[in-house]
């Protein structure tokens, strides 16, 4: 039996030339931990996660590595349950009689993310194992996938003109769709933002938009309204962070735009009822943020069975063994351009999936077919 024989954690951080923001927050580095699980027999797999605070985060996997110690490396299913049974009660937990106490329901988001990092590591090494790609581990057959480049992050004095120009970097990339971040200012003012985008993109690329929980129901509708001559794509998380899936079915029966959500879902259970009510046509479930490979797979089967698209949030290099085995119902990866756009993405790994005519490609690699660049590892190493 292959056994988990360590568990480690790297924090990462790039720092930005200058801050930038989503309607929501602001952004001053390109930040990931990298988790890397070594077993008995000598293999070794990895893992991505996008959260924080980093230090909180590893501290979770850390304590988890205690309990996953000597656990069968490729039972990705039991690792994940007995991680997961940690965040609720149980019988004989506060005496101390199955594992530590019920965790804090305050760093649950924390503890998503730690057990993210473990079970996409796991995943990897299932693959390394088996000898095949992650993607033909679940059926799934190589091919190329559709994807899209993020940008517009608000930069404090710019003009519409700057991020139009911007947006239109990617196209000439290659790229066959955009998505731009909005939602910081009133519905007028970011529909005329979104049109000069539209314009200088031209007709024939996809336009999303990724708007961070900016407005509430009634804001929302009208700015839908405002936006539909740019041919839209989708709205992504365009409801305040507080509404709820009948919130978002009201946006949808009032906009011809298809909706987006389900990146900061933690579990199946919280983004079943989004799709179920009929509130969005495409699920962004985010692997690495919450949850991992296992439960994103979950959220998968039930997205097909009610017609609804996978668009998994960021990390194509992991995601898009995910779209790779969900032909029926995936509809591609999120990529963020190049090495000035995406410094993590291109550096953090010898191989990464390869831009070609707007679609990205894998490797047949075993596992996620990614070997860590400990150069840049060291050299943007986080300290606590």
């Amino acid at each position: 039996m292959t056994r988990i024989a360590s568990v480690a954690t790297h924090m990462i951080s790039v720092p930005r030339p200058h801050p930038l923001w989503t309607a929501q927050e602001e952004m001053r580095a390109w930040s990931v931990i990298l988790t890397e699980i070594k077993t008995d027999d000598g293999l070794v797999g990895y893992g991505l996660i996008h959260g924080a605070p980093m230090p909180r985060i590893c501290e979770w996997v850390a304590r988890f590595a205690e309990i996953v110690h000597g656990m069968d490396a490729l039972a990705h299913e039991a690792v994940w349950r007995r991680l997961f049974a940690l965040t609720t009660p149980r019988p004989g937990a506060i005496e101390g009689n199955d594992g530590p106490p019920p965790l804090p329901r305050g760093e649950r988001t924390q503890i998503m993310s730690a057990i993210a990092g473990i079970d996409i590591a796991l995943w990897d090494l299932k693959g390394k194992a088996a000898g095949m790609p992650v993607y033909r581990l679940l059926g799934g057959e190589n091919r190329a996938l559709k994807t899209y480049a993020t940008g517009a992050y608000y930069r404090i004095g710019a003009s519409n003109a700057v991020y139009a120009e911007e947006m239109a970097r990617f196209v000439e990339l290659g790229y066959r769709a955009v998505k731009v971040k909005c939602g910081a200012g009133s519905p007028a003012a970011e529909a005329e933002r979104i049109a000069a985008i539209r314009r200088a993109i031209g007709d024939a690329p996809d336009l999303m938009l990724d708007m961070n929980a900016p407005y509430d129901l009634e804001e929302c509708i009208e700015f839908a309204h405002r936006v539909e001559p740019s041919r839209i794509f989708w709205l992504e998380e365009p409801l305040h962070w507080y509404l709820q899936p009948a919130d978002f079915a009201l946006l949808a029966a009032a906009t011809p735009i298809p909706v987006a959500h389900g990146e900061r879902e933690l579990t199946r259970f919280t983004v079943r009822d989004f799709i179920t009510i009929g509130g969005i046509r495409f699920v962004q479930f985010d692997a690495t943020r919450a949850a991992g490979f296992t439960e994103a797979l979950r959220v998968a089967e039930l997205a097909e069975q009610h017609g609804v698209m996978v668009a998994p949030h960021t990390a194509p290099e992991l995601h898009g063994h995910l779209v790779l085995a969900l032909p029926r119902c995936a509809w591609g990866v999120e990529s963020h351009g190049g090495p000035e756009t995406d410094p993590v993405g291109a550096g953090l790994f010898h191989d990464h999936p390869v831009l070609r005519d707007g679609y990205l490609y894998l490797s047949d690699k075993p596992g996620f077919g990614l070997d860590p660049d400990w150069g840049f590892v060291e050299k943007y190493r986080a300290r606590s």
